[in-house]
């Protein structure tokens, strides 16, 4: 009823294939721009620091990933060693260059990501499918092994972690001790943003309907004249860069004081992986909707299971919420995979795919 296209008419080829051609979908947009902007004036520490800001982070390297796997065909499990490359060189760059503003350096982090994403990627051209991501996890491990053995990545420091420094950006604290979380939130939402903005245009762009070719069928893309190996370097490269600035986000934006090694784990790399199977693969939208699912389940089986099992006089503890959130995690992969494997991001256009056709069935 209240999502229909009549009398929205398209006179030039640009309004035809807009990213959003049809007036209620713009709308909401704006309005989700603005419940974003206006959130930390109505809601409070806890939720902005808690939930809202790593639910951020999560979905710019879940749309990383999903950049290399939904979009290219190329499986990944070295997401959490790309996000450690991030962390690790937009440390050492604020330490080196301590003048500069860390939000340069929080970006410019992940085209360090994206040299290590190109190096690991070179066997892609050869090996697919279980074998390459065989490969993507020597890497993750390979990194991993980096972060905690190599001195020099964390400054010789006797705790062996990411001390993150007090910066400031237009006179306001951003990272350290005394960073307040709205400020961190503006500036992650800001990236993440801008981030998703640009990724929005490749896919939907030249670069973009190269990687689907190359993910649909790799011998006709490349006799239709796809150079698979600077194409499939290509989407290492992005997806690793975002995975980069995500894990920079982690430590310097999130976590704030610092991080240690086992952050960017294996566990870390199968977390992001679980986000774009549930969320939707070759979905941007379905990025943020696996992220939201998937991080915020156990923060919300945390408040609505304690209440709904108290007037029985029943207690549970949190880690038993903990086993309760791998089953369910399991549990949706699952039923994903069978019942429809485009995810979150596919219920969602068939939901507004009725409400246009609403109340016809066809």
């Amino acid at each position: 009823m209240f999502y229909r296209e009549a009398g929205q008419f398209k006179t030039n080829y640009a309004a035809d294939m807009a990213v959003f051609p049809i007036r209620q979908d713009r709308i909401g947009l704006v309005i989700v721009a603005v419940i974003a902007i206006v959130l930390p004036f109505v809601s409070n520490h806890f939720v902005i620091q808690a939930m809202v800001i790593p639910f951020l982070v999560f979905s710019l390297a879940a749309i990383g990933l999903n950049l290399l796997t939904g979009y290219t065909g190329l499986v990944s499990l070295g997401t959490g060693g790309f996000m450690g490359v991030g962390a690790y060189a937009c440390y050492k760059l604020t330490t080196i260059f301590p003048e500069v503003n860390i939000v340069v350096w929080i970006v410019a982090s992940g085209f360090f990501a994206a040299a290590a994403g190109v190096v690991f990627g070179l066997p892609s051209l050869r090996i697919k499918g279980f074998y390459l991501a065989v490969a993507t996890l020597a890497a993750q491990f390979f990194l991993q092994w980096c972060f905690n053995r190599v001195p020099w990545l964390f400054n010789h420091n006797v705790s062996g972690a990411i001390e993150v420094p007090e910066r400031t950006l237009f006179g306001v604290v951003i990272t350290g001790a005394r960073a307040t979380p709205e400020a961190r939130y503006y500036v992650v939402l800001a990236i993440v943003a801008l981030l998703t903005w640009i990724a929005s245009n490749l896919v939907h762009g030249r670069i973009g309907r190269s990687w689907m070719a190359v993910r649909d069928m790799d011998i006709a893309a490349e006799l239709m004249g796809i150079k698979l190996l600077p194409t499939k370097l290509l989407a290492f490269a992005v997806s690793s860069f975002y995975c980069g600035v995500a894990g920079a986000m982690l430590v310097f934006l999130w976590y704030a004081t610092g991080a240690e090694f086992y952050v960017f784990d294996i566990n870390q790399s199968f977390l992001i992986l679980f986000m774009i199977i549930i969320g939707g693969l070759g979905s941007i939208l379905g990025s943020f909707f696996g992220a939201a699912l998937i991080f915020m389940l156990p923060i919300v089986l945390g408040f609505v299971l304690p209440g709904l099992l108290s007037p029985f006089g029943l207690s549970i503890n949190s880690a038993t919420i903990e086993h309760l959130r791998f089953i369910l995690v399991g549990s949706l992969i699952i039923f994903f995979l069978i019942v429809e494997p485009h995810g979150l991001a596919r219920l969602w256009q068939i939901g507004k795919q009725k409400l246009r056709v609403w109340p016809f069935p066809y």
